[in-house]
């Protein structure tokens, strides 16, 4: 016979599991910006989150795994956090770009979300599984959502007809990435605006000083 009360509860393992899982992701994303990537570990992230780390080998095969799912966690939140609903579509463009790549900005200055991402970005560089894992469930998803928002500009007639929408995308995205891994320059809105500005001037969408469509004007 149980000697538990009848209004006692069962532990529910699901729910530790989850705990379990969240204290070791934050304590992947506390260390990576407190010791750097290659000075993490998978001891140290147990005893961090307070589990042994068979704990961890059992959910993930390295602490690449652990991170990339930590980051996805992370960005998961801050949308969350920022009530985000979706790319916005004001009628307005390039200030919708601008509005997004500058949020991208304030991202990657700061520590919290450029940590994770520096490291994953190192760590897929020689590790093609990571790699092909961090475009797949990270980058791919948020490049998707430039591409529907510039196909919608497209089909309005702010863009030119036979514009390449994946390239604009990565010529919007990829100068941005550029200058906070390689740290070649400050990474600030006007950079930002400054972008939007001449991609979308080189691609038929508004002209780089009136603001006027270069499409709709005639």
């Amino acid at each position: 016979m149980s000697s538990r009360s009848p209004d006692t509860k069962a532990p529910d393992p699901a729910r530790r599991n989850d705990r379990s899982r969240r204290a070791i992701l934050d304590a992947a994303l506390a260390l990576v910006t407190e010791v750097g990537y290659n000075k993490l570990t998978i001891e140290a992230i147990a005893a961090r989150a307070g589990v042994g780390k068979q704990t961890i080998y059992r959910w993930w095969p390295s602490k690449a795994a652990v991170l990339l799912d930590a980051s996805l966690a992370l960005f998961g939140d801050a949308e969350t956090e920022a009530d985000w609903t979706g790319f916005p579509d004001t009628g307005d463009l390039a200030a919708d770009l601008k509005l997004v790549l500058r949020v991208t900005v304030d991202q990657f200055n700061d520590e919290k979300y450029a940590a994770p991402t520096r490291a994953l970005t190192a760590a897929g560089a020689t590790d093609p599984e990571l790699s092909a894992r961090f475009t797949e469930q990270l980058l791919e998803p948020q490049l998707a959502l430039y591409e529907t928002r510039l196909r919608a500009a497209r089909d309005a007639g702010q863009l030119a007809p036979d514009a390449d929408l994946r390239l604009t995308v990565e010529m919007l995205v990829g100068p941005l990435t550029y200058r906070w891994l390689m740290r070649t320059g400050p990474l600030t809105h006007a950079f930002a605006d400054g972008l939007v500005d001449r991609v979308l001037g080189g691609v038929g969408g508004v002209d780089a000083v009136t603001g006027v469509s270069k499409v709709t004007e005639g």
